[in-house]
Order: structure tokens, then C-alpha cells, then sequence
């Protein structure tokens, strides 16, 4: 008899064991929803601007913190689970970036992303561009986690961001969050703004995150401002990482590149997108994901928690900065191109500091001019930087060397001063045929004079082929020496030349 009830009972046991087992382990490998709402290269637009690639006139207006904000809160409402991140780049395009707010330049923006509830953070070249401390700052006015993996104190050797990641966790998912910096920052920015950092290979530095983090989390996501091509080759250079949020290409990939099992999302630039990637995670991997950019094309008289510092800081730009200077006449096409922005931008530099010849590189150039009315604004946005103008000394020998290093790299910037005809030589090589500078021929033995920004020649080797020369600082930026030379001339006309020729 108790051999029966003893076996009767053992029956229970397994059978609710078994049930037990049944009802638990579903809790475990249930699909979960997450969205990563996410911006990159914000660049200070927190206005409204013109939808520049719109042929009608007038051109609708795009972006805009407002709009942004709108679009985050009604994205917000119809999901589960949200994250909202940021790829860098926060700084740099609108006179904003100049205004002081709770001690940090340029804090209004980082106060208008606490107010629209950013989750994570990580800084972008810009973002140093007028100094370290003043990041540190920004960072500081930050209620969201700032995170890079691989920028780090010159002294302490410790991440300047405080932290390199962030475990986030929603709708019982753990979703650890790395920042990485782009192997290019010490070329983007200028010695005098990175001083005090150093930069890690951002390949090595994502390989220890994920060893890391991979063990504590269901999802891992690098936040990064690379580039998308960078981003590909870590996609496939690593193991373990599920999502790469991207930034400093400016690139609008309006659906994400899944390259060997990794996702790969970025909005393009300007607050013009803000990006919306719905992922179902189970079991630690991403089973299944759909992304795309929602265009954040203005609407009036939307309410939202940042219009009223929006506002405010509108109206006192546009008392300071809404001035006509001048009119451009002609269209400026692309900054690369003759007739183009740059060589007028090199000329007024050149004219400025009275030298021979003048330089701009194009990476300066930050918006497209339309024929039309040049406010102070517009050309602040054209030239945003604090980059002052410098004129320093070149032999005849040098010019050469600039204009050949010119023809056989097209290094992203324009000459003003130069007519030049050449053509390609065996291998590769370059033979310059006819070299005048304003007119006469070049004089190797002489003596002449440049004028460019700080910045440009602190990289003189890489845009112009010759070591930093002696450097004159004519105590003007570049932006005053043009904003000069636009009042001087009122009608900006930018005529077809061709400078340097290459000859079939």
C-alpha cells in the first residue's frame, strides 16, 4: 500500500515538476520589443531650415528641435519600449553654439536634449570645436550618459566622458550602450581644441567592450561617430556586437545596411531625420528588425517641451544675426567646383591679410548659398568655426610643391592667386607646364606670402604637401575677413575660372 501512495505521489511530483517547466521556461525565451529612436550631426539646428534638394519655390522647411521633439513624444506613445540616442556632433552651425548657458558655449542645446529625453550620448569632432574644457562643460549640463570608449585623458588615462557605457534596461531587456570616436579625430580637430586627449583605435576599444558586455546583456549597441564606412568594416571586424548606431558621414540611410549579423543605422545630418529601428530580441540576438528615417518636415505652431527655450534663444539670434551684408548673384554650385563658394572664401582671406595667395579647404565650407540675400546668419553658417586667419612666408620652391601636391591629391581645398596648366607624366607623376602667381610666372627663388586659418595650417601637411611654416595670427577670423569683404563688394558675383588646368 505505501509502495502504491509512495508511487502516486512521485507521479505528482514529476508531472507538476514537468508543468512547472512548461509555464516557466516560455518567460525566458518570450520575443521582446525594443525601438532605438535615434539622431546623429544635429550640427546646432535647432530651427527650421530650407529643404535644399526641394526644386519648388519657396522650399519647404525641415528639422528643428521642435519638430524633433513632437516626433520623439508620438513615436514614444505608439511602442512598447523606447531608447533614444545620439551620435555626435551636437555642435557647430548656428550662432547658438556661441551663446553661454549654465557656463557651457553652445549649453542651450545639450538642456533642449535633457528636455527631450535623450538616454546616450556620444560626442563627435565638432563637439571639441571650441575646446575641450568646453565639452567637459557640456557634458557636465548633461542629464543623459555621455559615453566614449576610446577618448581618454592624456594625464589620468581614464575615458573623458566619465563613462565608456551604459546598461539600459527596458521591457526586461538588458541593452548595454559603448560610444566610439572616429581614427580620424586627430586630423578633425585642431591641436589647440584636443589638447589633453587621446585617442584609441576604436576597433580595439569596441573588442573590449563587447568582451565586457556581451555577458551582462541581451542586446549590445555601439553608438558611433565613424562614418558608415567605418562602421561596415567594425561590423565585420568584431563578433558579438547586434546594432551600430552611426554618425559622422552625414550619410541618410533610409533603410539600415545588415552587414555579417550587425545593423547598421544612421539619419543623415541636421536634425532633418530622426531614425526609428524596431528590433525583436530573444534569447540574446536579434531575431527580428525593421528600420527607417522619419522626415521631420515643419509644422507651425507645435507645442512641445523645448519650444519655449527654442524660442527665446530664436529671437536673440535673429536681433544679433538677421542683418543683410550682401547679395549673392550667381549660384555658388558645389564647394569643390569652380565657379563655386571656396575660391571666393580663399580670395577674401588673401585680400584680407594682403598676401599672395589664399587658401580654403572645403571641409570649412558647412551650407550651400542660394542667390539671394546674405544675412550675418547664413554666412555663419557658411563659416561657423572660430578659425583665425593666419599669413605666413612660402619660397617660389613651396608654391610649386602646393600646386603639384594639389593636382595629384585634390585635397579638398581652393587656391586663390593661381593660374596653373598641367599635365600627367609617366607613372602617376605630374608636370606642371605653366605656373603663374596673380599673372607673372612663378619665381622658384622668390619669395611670396599665404593666407588660410589656423586650422588649415596646422594640417599643412596633409592639405597643402609642405611642413607648418612660421605662422603670423592677424588677431581677425576668417568669418570677420569675409563678412568684410561681402560689404565691400555688396553683390557677390562668382565667376567661371579655371585656375588650374589640366592639359590632355
Amino acid at each position: 500500500m505505501n509502495l502504491l501512495v509512495r508511487s502516486f505521489r512521485l507521479r505528482i511530483f514529476v508531472f507538476l515538476l514537468l508543468g512547472l517547466s512548461i509555464t516557466v521556461l516560455p518567460l525566458f525565451t518570450q520575443p521582446k520589443q525594443i525601438t532605438i529612436l535615434h539622431t546623429n550631426d544635429l550640427h546646432a539646428s535647432f530651427l527650421p531650415h530650407e529643404a535644399y534638394w526641394i526644386r519648388t519655390t519657396p522650399k519647404p522647411l525641415v528639422g528643428g528641435f521642435n519638430e524633433l521633439a513632437f516626433a520623439v513624444d508620438s513615436i514614444r506613445k505608439t511602442r512598447t519600449a523606447t531608447i533614444l540616442l545620439d551620435g555626435g556632433d551636437l555642435m557647430t552651425g548656428n550662432p547658438i553654439t556661441d551663446r553661454v548657458f549654465k557656463g557651457a558655449e553652445g549649453g542651450a542645446l545639450v538642456e533642449m536634449l535633457n528636455l527631450i529625453g535623450y538616454e546616450g550620448w556620444t560626442p563627435g569632432n565638432h563637439d571639441f570645436d571650441i575646446s575641450y574644457a568646453n565639452f567637459l562643460k557640456l557634458a557636465g549640463i548633461a542629464r543623459y550618459p555621455v559615453i566614449s570608449a576610446n577618448l581618454l585623458d592624456n594625464t589620468t588615462g581614464l575615458p573623458i566622458t566619465k563613462k565608456e557605457f551604459v546598461i539600459i534596461e527596458k521591457n526586461g531587456l538588458k541593452i548595454g550602450v559603448f560610444g566610439l570616436m572616429s581614427g580620424e579625430y586627430e586630423n578633425l580637430v585642431s591641436q589647440n581644441s584636443r589638447k589633453g586627449v587621446k585617442l584609441t583605435p576604436p576597433i580595439a576599444a569596441a573588442r573590449r567592450m563587447i568582451e565586457l558586455l556581451r555577458p551582462r546583456t541581451d542586446l549590445l549597441i555601439a553608438l558611433t561617430h565613424t562614418g558608415v564606412d567605418d562602421d561596415s568594416i567594425l561590423a565585420v571586424s568584431v563578433k558579438g556586437l547586434d546594432v551600430i548606431i552611426g554618425g559622422h558621414s552625414h550619410t541618410r540611410l533610409r533603410k539600415p545596411k545588415y552587414i555579417n549579423g550587425v545593423v547598421i543605422a544612421q539619419t543623415g545630418s541636421n536634425a532633418e531625420n530622426l531614425g526609428v529601428l524596431d528590433l525583436t530580441v530573444e534569447n540574446k540576438a536579434v531575431t527580428k528588425w525593421d528600420g527607417g528615417l522619419h522626415q521631420l518636415w515643419y509644422q507651425p505652431d507645435r507645442k512641445t517641451v523645448v519650444t519655449a527655450l527654442v524660442d527665446s534663444f530664436s529671437i536673440e539670434i535673429k536681433k544679433e544675426y538677421s542683418e543683410i551684408i550682401g547679395t549673392l548673384v550667381t549660384d555658388p554650385g558645389g564647394h569643390e567646383t569652380e565657379p563655386g563658394l571656396g575660391p571666393f572664401l580663399a580670395l577674401a582671406q588673401q585680400e584680407a591679410a594682403g598676401a599672395d595667395l589664399g587658401f580654403m579647404n572645403n571641409g570649412g565650407i558647412r551650407k550651400r548659398l542660394s542667390p539671394g540675400p546674405i544675412s550675418k546668419q547664413d554666412l555663419f553658417e557658411v563659416l561657423p568655426f572660430r578659425n583665425i586667419l593666419v599669413k605666413f612666408p612660402l619660397t617660389g620652391r613651396q608654391v610649386h610643391e602646393i600646386v603639384q601636391h594639389y593636382v595629384k591629391t585634390r585635397h579638398g581645398i581652393q587656391i586663390s592667386g593661381i593660374q596653373c596648366e598641367w599635365k600627367k607624366g609617366a607613372s602617376g607623376s605630374v608636370e606642371i607646364l605653366k605656373l603663374h602667381v596673380n599673372g607673372k610666372p612663378l619665381n622658384e627663388n622668390g619669395t611670396y606670402t599665404g593666407a588660410a586659418s589656423d586650422y588649415l595650417m596646422g594640417e599643412a601637411k596633409r592639405y597643402l604637401g609642405i611642413d607648418t611654416p612660421t605662422l603670423t595670427f592677424l588677431e581677425e577670423t576668417v568669418f570677420a575677413a569675409v563678412e568684410r569683404k561681402i560689404r565691400e563688394v555688396k553683390d557677390v558675383e562668382l565667376k567661371t575660372e579655371r585656375r588650374i588646368v589640366e592639359v590632355k
